[in-house]
């Protein structure tokens, strides 16, 4: 495929660059999370939608009618619970069926999505729940070693106290009136605690909007328009408490629709059976992975909790072409006593993953080509399309998508800065944010309307943009900008290599001095020699590591979506070395 359409910058002397109209985009539908559900079912109703392998060795399945049926069970359910126009509606489950047919019947009813990491601590649990003002709470009662139950419980000890079919009154929790409660799909350490009668079971929570008729719900779903609220996901939190990131229902369903065109999907010779095992709480997992697997017609697999050895099994077993994980995923998936044996010729769409691209049964000539985005944008804001040779996108990050401005401006003065000149990246566009919870718009965007984004780069005359990671984040050493991304892409590949995050710690001759940290595989002694090796064929003198820290897996601090806290981690090897002599 070809990248999108664009016009040139506005000026010469300024990095403004516009997608093509977004009305002149191929293959988008309806603009709404029910009218995008609604298509999807009309073309595929008894197609597979989606596949879970309970714990007990169960294959659970749904076609696209049968997810449509349970998400107007769940809308109706709402309905008869009193949820009117725009409530919140948490959801504080792992991946599982309900998940999905929980967001569609959300959308159906007129209410938003308030989404809710399976990783929060109770702290975190009610700050989010706070934030999002949530009304009604759909909530997996165990995960792993998590008692959701009880931390609700821990938060509100009137939960415990109040009588079944009660709304709640919580001064904690003003806008908390309805809990419901399903079962675990993941193994458990032990019996969670029980129940308090206010909390309504999953199954008698649906069965309380059998008599609803559909005709509501219908008349409800017509209702909603592409500019009403969707979704509010949060941000990881990485140095501030997370951010309430509000999208609007066009958000979701766009980039559902023209994600296949940015993968070059092919669901004749390469139907799309996407395997993840990351939260559809992170709004990169559900925007990917719904947008390629039902856009297209294909299947959801759903891996509760990511857990290595099942999660090869899965794709083993049902043939999945599309593995949507992370990289230190993959580095688990080969440090697997069943990498060897296990047979992955049917991947296919395998995104930044030397690792699974090595593996000797993969046999794919499809190529991911880099994009660029955020949480506010709900993802990719510019990309260059899947096989696009990399003669033709130079190693940028692409061009605008449809719809979308971007500028890079002067982060002192505000304005746009000359062509080929390193600035702030902003965007603005169709799937970005309405807003961030409690702020206002003027604390929120620029006086164009630009969403600052906070990260640097610049764009070449033909409007290609070169991303070069977060302004906070690039190392400037010796008068020279080096980016920590860049480095740590290489030393993902490097044997033995489980993770790595580089950072910039001060030095009193260079201005910083460029520190990567490592953790290594369990068991692997790597050598420091031979990964300086590695690195000085890869970089220029300048950007090569001045020193090389290991970590354990628990000293490397992470954010609840697996992001390195990195101003710690600078703080954590600045430490070691003045330990070690190496700097003052």
């Amino acid at each position: 495929m070809s990248d999108p359409d664009i016009r040139h910058p506005l000026s010469p002397a300024a990095s403004i660059v516009h997608g093509s109209p977004l009305d002149d985009e191929p293959g988008i539908g309806t603009l709404t999370i029910p009218g995008y559900a609604r298509e999807v079912t009309s073309r595929f109703a008894e197609r597979e939608a989606l596949v879970l392998w309970a714990p007990d060795g169960d294959r659970i399945s749904w076609t696209y009618a049968e997810l449509w049926e349970r998400s107007v069970e769940v809308a109706k359910a709402l309905v008869a619970a009193g949820a009117g126009k725009d409530a919140r509606i948490g959801i504080l489950m792992t991946n599982r069926p309900e998940y999905l047919a929980a967001v569609f019947g959300i959308a159906m009813a007129g209410g938003v999505t308030v989404t809710l990491s399976t990783f929060s601590t109770a702290a975190e649990l009610g700050y989010l729940l706070r934030s999002g003002a949530v009304s009604v709470l759909l909530y997996e009662r165990q995960v792993l070693k998590k008692d959701f139950g009880a931390m609700l419980c821990e938060l509100e000890p009137a939960i415990s106290d109040a009588a079944a079919h009660q709304d709640l009154a919580s001064a904690s929790f003003p806008f908390l009136s309805r809990l419901v409660a399903l079962e675990p799909v993941t193994r458990v350490s032990g019996p969670a605690a029980p129940d308090p009668p206010i909390v309504q079971k999953w199954a008698n929570f649906l069965a309380a909007g059998a008599t609803v008729p559909d005709a509501v719900v219908s008349a409800r779903a017509a209702s909603v328009h592409a500019a009403d609220t969707g979704a509010i996901f949060f941000s990881s939190g990485t140095t501030d408490l997370p951010k309430g990131i509000v999208h609007a229902q066009r958000a979701l369903a766009l980039q559902w629709w023209r994600w296949p065109r940015i993968y070059a999907i092919d669901p004749v010779n390469f139907p799309v059976r996407a395997w993840t095992g990351n939260g559809f709480f992170w709004s990169g997992n559900i925007s990917m992975v719904v947008g390629n697997a039902l856009t297209t017609g294909g299947t959801i697999v759903l891996q509760p909790v990511f857990e290595a050895d099942e999660a090869l099994e899965l794709m083993e077993k049902e043939q999945v072409s599309y593995p949507n994980g992370r990289p230190h995923q993959w580095a688990r998936l080969q440090a697997s006593p069943h990498w060897d044996a296990v047979d992955l010729s049917s991947l296919h769409y395998i995104t930044y993953s030397e690792i699974l691209m090595s593996h000797p049964t993969v046999r794919t000539d499809w190529k991911l080509c880099p994009a660029f985005g955020t949480t506010e944008t709900l993802t990719i804001c510019t990309a260059v399309g899947a096989n696009v040779a990399p003669e033709v996108h130079k190693g940028s990050y692409g061009r605008p998508l449809p719809g979308n401005t971007l500028k890079i401006f002067d982060p002192d003065t505000g304005a746009a800065v000359p062509v080929g000149e390193r600035g702030e990246i902003a965007i603005k566009g169709p799937t970005l944010m309405i807003g961030y919870v409690g702020k206002t718009i003027e604390n929120t965007f620029d006086d164009e309307g630009f969403f600052c984004t906070g990260d640097g780069g610049y764009v070449d005359e033909s409007g290609l943009l070169f991303w070069e990671g977060r302004l906070t984040e690039i190392i400037k050493t010796g008068g020279a900008n080096v980016s920590p991304i860049e480095i740590d892409l290489a030393l993902a590949n490097f044997p033995g290599v489980k993770r790595s995050q580089t950072v910039g710690v001060p030095d009193a001759l260079l201005g910083e001095m460029v520190v990567s940290c490592i953790i290594p595989h369990d068991g692997v002694d790597l050598s420091t020699d031979a990964l300086m090796g590695f690195l000085k064929g890869q970089f220029a003198s300048y950007k090569v590591p001045r020193a090389l820290l290991f970590f354990s897996e628990e000293e490397m601090a992470t954010t609840g979506s697996g992001k390195v806290k990195f101003r710690q981690l600078r703080d954590l090897a600045a430490r070691r070395l003045r330990a070690e002599g190496v700097a003052g």
